[in-house]
């Protein structure tokens, strides 16, 4: 038996401490989950959040700051995600990462003004557009024969914005650079001041294919916060719903994949079944996409998936799997491209079946249980290609059916949510979504009300990873590959 609840530690340090207490943990088997700031009455509040497995234990590190120049001492050297959480605070607080190997703007828009942050308690309206930031100072490649080609951020179709710069010698990518939050939207900002119930539907938007991920996560983060009690029961649903959308996801990929390298008819069926999981998902929630399943407290099941309707879809999908992998094209396009070494996928902090297929075996369902959930068969990959991104999506739908059909034998349709409770006034949801591990902090207010929400998707940690595979990939390789990794740009820009 899996024991759902976590080991936790708090620890308020100094500035001076940070470096040698976050290198200690790291070397200790846990990863930087997140970095939240806050500001408070006299200055502000910034929390480190160490997670590691087995058995799941959880690590804050709370500093405070001054309000007038507020600093910390950079851990970039010591962690990747670490840099970008300083960076992100920076633009959004005000915030000094000391030493910062790369300083540069991430989130902060070119038209923002200096000495502007939004995060802030005195920010006000948003500024009016202007230039004084200049130009995003992306590297230049030089060299003969070196030429750039700049793609987006306005693209075709429904995807969202985001700019691609290739520095290219013929067909051959030397490097690429993603600049992001094209459409910051101010999201955490949005869950200030409202009562946890008033924000459950903007948790169910934070990435709109991520409903139950997303959810989740918030609600386990303010269940904690209050003390409230989750039947087990309603666990195991929230665990059916959790898997049920890791498979209508997977399986538009495979079909996606496919269809990037022209097989469109495996696209075309993996689009029927798709729409079959849909229908599936609108019987157990009322809604396509899973909305409303999960409760503060609960979760509301109307029905639950027939597991032998799950078993012939899961034929189905092996189906396409194998034509698509006997198919030479699409094995000689998969095979080798976009290589994400282990090595490098662990250096960069990936997650999901991003960091599974090159090897990392990080599940937060194994790794961090909400529930004491059947044991949940966790699938690597060694290739860190594109074809080990299409298997372990195979493998997880597999995986995922036979989860839901294990679930659905001990538990019936329901619907529980009950009164928060008083608690701690803080808390952490750690969730495994179908990209990956979502982690959510969630402080309260002496009100009640929601004083700060942290929202780490895991594209946050994976779209670095994007321009490392793609380097000695060819251009026409992009749009595949991309697709591969699949990232949010909805859940990275907040």
């Amino acid at each position: 038996m899996t024991d759902p609840t976590p080991h936790r530690t708090i620890a308020d340090i100094t500035a001076a401490e940070l470096a040698p207490a976050a290198a200690k943990l790291l070397a200790d088997d846990h990863r930087l989950a997140l970095v939240s700031a806050q500001q408070q009455e006299h200055g502000f509040g910034v929390v480190y959040l160490f997670v590691a497995p087995n058995p799941d234990r959880r690590t804050e590190l709370r500093l405070h700051l001054p309000l007038n120049d507020p600093t910390v001492p950079s851990l970039a050297a010591l962690s990747f995600p670490a840099g970008r959480f300083e960076r992100e605070m920076h633009d959004l607080y005000g915030i000094t990462p000391v030493d910062h190997p790369l300083p540069r703007r991430l989130v902060r828009h070119h038209h923002w003004p200096r000495g502007w942050y939004p995060m802030r308690a005195d920010a006000g309206p948003p500024p009016a557009f202007g230039d004084p930031e200049g130009p995003y100072p992306f590297v230049t490649v030089e060299g003969p024969g070196v030429y750039e080609i700049p793609v987006g951020p306005v693209h075709a179709g429904l995807i969202e914005p985001g700019h691609f710069r290739f520095s290219v010698v013929g067909e051959t990518i030397l490097k690429l650079k993603a600049r992001l939050w094209f459409v910051h939207k101010g999201l955490e900002k949005l869950f200030e001041r409202r009562s946890p119930a008033d924000a459950l539907a903007l948790a169910e938007r934070v990435s709109g294919d991520t409903t139950v991920g997303h959810t989740l996560a918030y609600c386990l983060a303010v269940e904690e916060a209050t003390g409230t009690h989750v039947p087990p029961r309603a666990q195991d649903g929230r665990a059916v719903l959790l898997e049920l959308e890791r498979l209508y996801n997977h399986v538009t990929d495979l079909g996606a994949l496919c269809n990037d390298v022209a097989h469109s008819i495996l696209h075309a069926h993996a689009g029927r079944i798709r729409e079959q999981l849909l229908r599936i998902n609108d019987e157990v929630t009322g809604h396509r996409l899973l909305r409303g399943g999960i409760t503060l407290g609960g979760a509301r099941l109307r029905a639950l998936p027939d597991p032998a309707r799950l078993a012939a879809i899961g034929a189905d999908v092996a189906e396409i799997v194998e034509l698509a992998l006997g198919h030479s094209v699409v094995a000689d396009r998969f095979t080798g491209t976009a290589i994400l070494s282990e090595q490098a996928a662990r250096d960069l902090g990936t997650l999901g079946y991003v960091a599974r297929a090159s090897g990392v075996d990080l599940d937060a369902r194994r790794d961090h249980p909400f529930t004491d959930l059947c044991p949940v068969p966790t699938a690597t990959r060694a290739g860190g290609d594109v074809l080990a991104r299409f298997q372990i999506r195979a493998d997880e739908i597999a995986a995922s059916i036979d989860l839901i059909s294990r679930l659905a034998d001990g538990t019936s349709p329901c619907e529980t949510s009950g009164p928060l409770a008083d608690g701690v006034s803080y808390g952490v949801g750690i969730v495994e979504g179908w990209r990956g591990t979502i982690a959510h902090r969630v402080q309260l207010a002496a009100d009640g009300t929601l004083a700060r929400v942290k929202i780490v998707d895991p594209s946050f940690f994976n779209w670095p990873a994007l321009p490392v595979a793609l380097s000695g990939a060819i251009v026409p390789d992009f749009p595949l590959v991309n697709k591969s990794f699949n990232l949010s740009y909805a859940g990275n820009d907040l």
